[in-house]
This record gives structure tokens, C-alpha cells and sequence, in this order.
């Protein structure tokens, strides 16, 4: 009786489909692959990030666990040192940080340990619009405003945009922004600027149409840029980045600083992946960004939902490194790089 019962489960389990035995035996199979979000909590990267880490494994060979682990620092540069360095090369390790990653590797920022072409993309969850906002009480309600007096504005480090437009803006058309550095991210510089403690900040626009709606409806705050190439469909009053500059190659530093939320919020591994590790990832994360699960997720979540493949913004990276050398060479002096 025994040898039968055993011979009908032996039996049983050849019979299994192929692709279940595949995902039992996947690359991913008993692994947990985290996330590295290069900003602290509840901010837009945070929010992205854990959106993928609740849906990612699901479509992964072997069905690993995807968790978050929150990694600020130089500006989110720190999370890309991180995963270009010392992170492990087995796809287990991914990161999530700064659209301003490839400017600020060809600037010269000292605080970058990377090259952003040779990272792995694996894909775009959406695009991301940052604005800068003035509080209420501030004498600047406008760019010309910021002109003529002088402003405080919450600095989120040296390779986010809360730090670079400003500095790059009082450099090529004279405003008059003051940088109040050492806030970790948007969600602190937020709240210093209720509190009072500096007059604006930067953030994602998703972020206060949707966390800060009471302040819009209150008029609590003025949105008096967003950095884009041109005027984004909810705020066609307020001027876009590549808008600003008195000269042509102003223009183009600007141009090359708003052309930078097509990378938006994406995905990516360390340099030199397997390549079976990489084509996974990726066909893991175009399937995940069709499921009616992840897209019914994300707008419950009130984030947009706009994907691009890991190529595309690998070469949307690329296209960044190659700066003209003049343009190059005028921004590395208005930072002083």
C-alpha cells in the first residue's frame, strides 16, 4: 500500500506544470529583494518605491519577497553610491533616488561614486513634475518677486533640485533665493515651511494636489515655478523651468534641468547584472505595470501611473551624459564644480 501511495505522489508531482516548477526553482526563488529609496518616508520616491515593493514579486521567477528600506543622503546620492558600489550584483538590490542622477554625475558633484549609464534600468513607474512653492505670509508670491526680495527655502542637499534650481536661478537670472540647508527631503522641508521656519520648498506637484489639498483650497501656498519644458496641464499660470533665462545658452542649462522629469520616479540595479537577472527584472516590471492589481493600487494610492521601459530611460540617462561642453562648462561654474 505504502510503494502504491508513494509511486501515485511521485506520479502527482511530474504532472505538475512546468511553469509552477519553474517559479518554485526561479532566480529569485527564497530571496527578498530590497528596494533602496534614496529619501525618507512618505514622500513621492517612498511611496513609488513601497507601490512597486507590494507588486514586483509577484511577477519575479521564484516570487521573492520586495521590501523598502529608506536611504537618504546627499540629496539621494548616497542610495546610488550604494547600489552602484557596494550593494550585491544578483538583482536582489535595487534603487529608487533623484531624477537630477546623470546632470549630477556629468557636473562633476562630488558627492557622486557612480556612473548612471552603467546602472541597470529596469523601468519608470511615472514621470515626476517638482515645483517650488512660496508660503502665504512670503513677500515672494513670483519669480519676478524673488527678484526683488530676498526669500529662505528649505534645502533638501546638494543633488536634489530644491537646492540646484534656486542656486541656478539666482546665478542666471538674479533672484534672490536663500538656502536654509539639512533638511533630509520634500516631507521636512514641508513642514519647516508651515512652521515657519523657512518661506518655500520644493516637492513634487503630485504631492500637494493630493497630500497638501487643504493648503491649495486655503491658499495657504503659491506654486510659483515647475520644472518642466513647458507648463504642465494643471498649472498653465505658473511659468516652467525652460521657460526662464536671458540668453539662448541660459536657456539651455535650464532646458537640460527641466528635461529631467522624464526619468522620473525610476527603477534600477546595480551595473553589470547577469543578464537573465536583468531581462527578469525587466519583463517582471512591464508585466506589474499593466496588472489591474498594481494600477487599481496606485490610484488608490493618488499617484500617477505612467510607466516607460528600463531601456527607454537608459536612454533618456545617456542622452543627459552628453551635455555640450559649453553648457557644461557654464553650469559646473554656476555651482562651482
Amino acid at each position: 500500500m505504502f510503494g502504491r501511495f508513494l509511486g501515485l505522489a511521485v506520479s502527482a508531482i511530474a504532472l505538475l506544470p512546468a511553469a509552477a516548477l519553474a517559479q518554485e526553482d526561479g532566480l529569485f526563488a527564497r530571496k527578498t529583494v530590497t528596494i533602496y529609496v534614496g529619501n525618507t518616508a512618505g514622500g513621492t520616491y517612498d511611496l513609488y518605491g513601497r507601490l512597486v515593493a507590494r507588486h514586483l514579486g509577484r511577477f519575479l521567477p521564484g516570487h521573492p519577497s520586495v521590501v523598502v528600506e529608506n536611504m537618504p543622503g546627499a540629496g539621494s546620492l548616497r542610495a546610488a553610491n550604494f547600489i552602484y558600489g557596494a550593494a550585491p550584483k544578483d538583482g536582489t538590490a535595487l534603487g529608487l533616488v533623484t531624477e537630477n542622477i546623470a546632470i549630477e554625475q556629468a557636473l562633476s558633484n562630488s558627492a557622486v561614486q557612480y556612473d548612471a549609464g552603467k546602472f541597470t534600468w529596469i523601468g519608470r513607474t511615472a514621470p515626476s513634475n517638482a515645483i517650488h512653492a512660496m508660503w502665504h505670509t512670503s513677500k515672494v508670491q513670483s519669480i519676478d518677486d524673488a527678484k526683488k526680495y530676498e526669500a529662505t527655502l528649505a534645502g533638501t542637499g546638494a543633488g536634489n533640485l530644491a537646492e540646484i534650481i534656486p542656486t541656478l536661478l539666482n546665478a542666471i537670472i538674479g533672484t534672490k533665493f536663500k538656502l536654509v540647508r539639512g533638511y533630509p527631503a520634500s516631507n521636512e522641508a514641508l513642514l519647516a515651511m508651515e512652521r515657519g521656519e523657512v518661506e518655500g520648498a520644493s516637492a513634487n506637484w503630485q504631492t500637494i494636489k493630493v497630500a497638501k489639498k487643504d493648503w491649495l483650497v486655503g491658499k495657504k501656498v503659491k506654486i510659483i515655478l515647475q520644472d518642466l519644458p513647458a507648463r504642465g496641464p494643471d498649472l498653465q499660470d505658473t511659468p516652467a523651468l525652460a521657460e526662464l533665462g536671458d540668453t539662448p545658452d541660459d536657456r539651455k542649462i535650464t532646458a537640460l534641468y527641466a528635461s529631467v522629469g522624464s526619468i522620473g520616479r525610476s527603477i534600477f540595479g546595480p551595473p553589470n547584472l547577469p543578464p537573465a537577472t536583468a531581462t527578469a527584472l525587466r519583463d517582471a516590471f512591464s508585466a506589474m505595470s499593466n496588472d489591474p492589481e498594481y494600477l487599481a493600487d496606485g490610484a488608490k494610492a493618488n499617484l500617477e501611473v505612467a510607466p516607460s521601459p528600463g531601456l527607454d530611460v537608459q536612454k533618456a540617462i545617456e542622452k543627459t551624459l552628453e551635455i555640450p561642453e559649453a553648457v557644461r562648462a557654464k553650469a559646473r561654474a554656476i555651482f562651482a564644480r
